[in-house]
């Protein structure tokens, strides 16, 4: 019997409860970081958008959004990378990569999670509607870039950007350039992070000949970062100084600041413990400057 008999004889054996854990695991629902990291640039944009009041049909229709659009896009691209998570070290146990879920599941799976992503949009405008299909090709196209490019996470970045634009057509209708600042800011800031993440796979990567900005920037990595990163606080500052944002704002960028800062530090050393600890840390860097904005509309 051929070893894709066993593992098909395998999964007809185990109860679908008992193959939970492993659904899960795909969707990566054990590990939120990418829920929050989608998240708080969609909350910026809802805030901002909504100047304050974004309705509680919006915010369970984005939040509901950014799960679906980050489950769906993990297991697309362990589709991707089925035939490579097996030889990198951190993703060598994905379902996919093991066998545990085959490929025809895993897409199936990722249809319904399509299907269900695109009902909630339904409930907001044409507008919105319309820009879902350009997000969605984003999230499909990321897991296939790192063949042919070394900057995936440029891709990455446009795809988590997305819901900015989309926040705004469903809060207003419209798109306004304001809305752009935010969504270079925050491509421009996921590019950052990810290549902390890109970093700790950056050996396993060059074995298999997988492409990353991690790859591509060799040394100058923590310094490109540091660009990165510089580049999206100047898109914030110039967003706070066109909409006449209070220092509430302001502080929650300095704070963002000293988190950057911080993560460059615990790094320097380039151990993929302190890299991956560094991608992590980046929930705060959203999350301190959501808090500047709400509070700049909640105590202005």
């Amino acid at each position: 019997m051929s070893k894709q008999s066993k593992l098909d004889e395998l999964r007809m054996s185990n109860s679908p409860w008992r193959r939970v854990p492993d659904f899960i695991q795909l969707m990566r629902l054990d590990r939120p970081i990418g829920i929050y990291l989608l998240l708080w640039p969609t909350l910026w944009a809802l805030w901002i958008a909504s100047e304050g009041l974004p309705s509680i049909k919006l915010l369970v229709i984005f939040i509901g959004g950014v799960v679906l659009t980050r489950a769906g896009g993990c297991v697309i691209n362990d589709f991707a990378d089925r035939d490579f998570d097996g030889h990198v070290a951190r993703t060598e146990n994905r379902p996919l990569a093991t066998g545990r879920i085959s490929s025809k599941e895993a897409l199936g799976l990722a249809a319904v999670i399509g299907l269900l992503a695109f009902v909630l949009v339904l409930f907001t405008n044409q507008l919105t509607i319309m820009l879902s299909f350009g997000g969605l090709a984003l999230a499909c196209a990321y897991p296939f870039m790192k063949r042919y490019t070394y900057f995936p996470q440029a891709v990455l970045g446009a795809a988590f950007a997305w819901s900015i634009p989309m926040a705004f057509a469903a809060a207003t209708e419209s798109v306004p350039i304001h809305a752009w600042l935010i969504y270079c800011a925050t491509l421009l800031w996921t590019m950052a992070y990810d290549t902390f993440y890109a970093m700790v796979d950056r050996e396993d990567d060059i074995k298999v000949g997988i492409k990353s900005t991690a790859v591509l920037f060799g040394e100058a990595d923590l310094v490109i970062i540091a660009t990165l990163n510089s580049l999206a606080l100047m898109a914030l500052i110039f967003l706070g100084n066109k909409l006449g944002f209070s220092g509430w704002y302001y502080g929650g960028l300095f704070v963002a600041t000293l988190l950057w800062a911080w993560q460059l530090w615990i790094s320097k050393d380039r151990h993929k413990e302190a890299c991956f600890k560094a991608f992590l840390h980046n929930h705060w860097v959203g999350a301190s400057i959501f808090v500047g904005i709400f509070l700049h509309y909640n105590l202005t």
